[in-house]
């Protein structure tokens, strides 16, 4: 077979980007996500442009008998997994911490700190066996640094810059590259879902150019074709406008 990418959160955004761009280079693909009809789409386009074949997973990440069922039904040559680029992930709500609500803290944490290991934990084990293997957590410029009302998001990504080094360090002996992306605002879904409001969120990306979903899947992809005796450990991302978490040049 040819290599195999699994890409989590592959609905839209930067999993959607990165499933194209290593289609495009070859790769067969592994989408996992919950909008079943949205990877349906996504898979029919792929395999009818690009000649690749496309599994696709429907499970919610956050809860790891799915994911250990939907990922242990694979077929034996589809565990030969080359890359995994843990993508899923989300913000919700955007309060102080002492008004932040329950259900977003559980949420962000279940799905960007627990989703990431329940994929990773069988993932790995495959790689293992396989003796091959490169894992891509997308993590944030709010892993770097916090920003207002951003408390728990940047703890959840804070925690992905800290289990990326650590899959380094447990992975080392067996040759196992670990890549963190983090990358500063890029215009996807994630805004919408925070805000749970499109023209609140469209204000996010006002009076500058974000980073686009196509430019993070450049950078993921790129980190894959070195030669196996190099890695990105850990890449910080921005668009120009952006100097840091919180300070963008907008344009009046």
């Amino acid at each position: 077979m040819k290599k195999i990418a699994l890409i989590t959160g592959a609905t839209s955004g930067i999993g959607k980007a990165n499933a194209y761009k290593f289609a495009e280079n070859g790769y067969h693909l592994i989408l996992t996500g919950r909008r079943k009809k949205r990877l349906k789409n996504i898979k029919e386009d792929i395999e009818n442009k690009l000649g690749v074949k496309v599994k696709i997973l429907v499970f919610d990440i956050r809860i790891f008998e799915q994911v250990k069922a939907s990922l242990k039904a694979l077929p034996k040559k589809w565990q030969s997994i080359d890359v995994l680029v843990n993508n899923a992930g989300l913000a919700a709500g955007l309060d102080s911490i002492q008004n932040g609500k329950l259900k977003n803290w559980e949420q962000m944490i279940d799905t960007n700190v627990k989703g990431l290991l329940y994929v990773s934990k069988i993932v790995m084990q495959w790689m293992i066996k396989n003796g091959k293997g490169h894992i891509i957590n997308i993590g944030s410029i709010a892993g770097k640094e916090v920003y207002p009302k951003g408390n728990v998001y940047c703890a959840t990504k804070h925690a992905v810059d800290a289990l990326t080094k650590a899959m380094r360090i447990d992975l080392l002996p067996y040759g196992i590259r670990v890549t963190q992306i983090a990358p500063g605002a890029v215009e996807t879904e994630f805004s919408i879902v925070r805000l749970g409001n499109k023209e609140a969120a469209k204000k996010v990306y006002e009076g500058y150019e974000p980073l686009h979903p196509e430019d993070i899947a450049e950078v993921c992809y790129f980190a894959t074709t070195l030669p196996k005796h190099v890695n990105i450990n850990d890449l910080l991302i921005m668009p120009t406008a952006q100097a840091n978490a919180s300070i963008i040049h907008r344009k009046s």
